[in-house]
């Protein structure tokens, strides 16, 4: 990644900043959202960064990159919804070492922690998109998923977008803490789905014996 914020995706986006201001900002927000490749730590601390230079107001970074992320959550949100409980089901009958228990179980889970898991799940890397899948196939309360986002987002928009108003031209620095954070998220995602794997393929050993 290049040090000076001029160059590259970087530079790309604070063109897009200027050209919108903190709408601007918003929209690329919400398009990390979608596409969660884009790099959230690239364009909160540059909403920051830009904010710190006098490009845009600091409330105009903070307000619009939250509504940002939630523009880009509630289409997930809504794809969820679309999608549903009964072809996800169907889904789960197609796959080998899936069951439609397994559909089941996860609703009765997001029954009981969806709330935690979509606050929660705004600060997390990776799942920070993910989390509104479910959300919408569970139908989860549109008001209260809309709150629960805002809020989430807000405590990890307002980390970032302040970490690189603080920082100034150094705000890249921030993805070095964020790259450790999404490793181990990762990680631990991988050593969760091999748990399953392994639990599973062992249980149908079991069963053809």
């Amino acid at each position: 990644m290049s040090t000076g914020p001029e160059s590259g995706l970087a530079g790309w986006a604070l063109d897009v900043m200027d050209a919108l201001g903190g709408p601007g900002a918003g929209l690329l927000v919400a398009l990390e959202n979608l596409f969660p490749p884009l790099p959230s730590e690239i364009f909160l601390p540059l909403a920051g960064f830009s904010a710190g230079a006098g490009r845009i107001s600091l409330l105009s970074a903070l307000f619009f990159t939250t509504l940002g992320s939630l523009v880009g959550a509630l289409a997930l949100y809504w794809l969820g919804a679309a999608l549903g409980l009964d072809r996800l089901r169907a889904l789960a009958r197609r796959v080998p070492l899936l069951d439609v228990s397994d559909v089941d179980k996860t609703t009765a889970w997001f029954d009981r922690y969806g709330g935690k898991a979509v606050f929660v799940g705004r600060m997390l890397p990776v799942f920070r998109s993910l989390i509104s899948v479910p959300a919408g196939l569970n139908r989860m309360p549109l008001r209260r998923f809309v709150l629960l986002t805002t809020a989430g987002s807000l405590v990890w928009n307002m980390v970032f977008v302040l970490a690189g108003y603080l920082l100034g031209r150094n705000w890249h620095l921030v993805a070095g803490y964020t790259d450790v954070l999404e490793k181990v998220v990762i990680g631990v995602a991988v050593l969760i789905v091999g748990w399953f794997v392994v639990t599973r393929v062992r249980r149908a050993r079991t069963h053809t014996r």
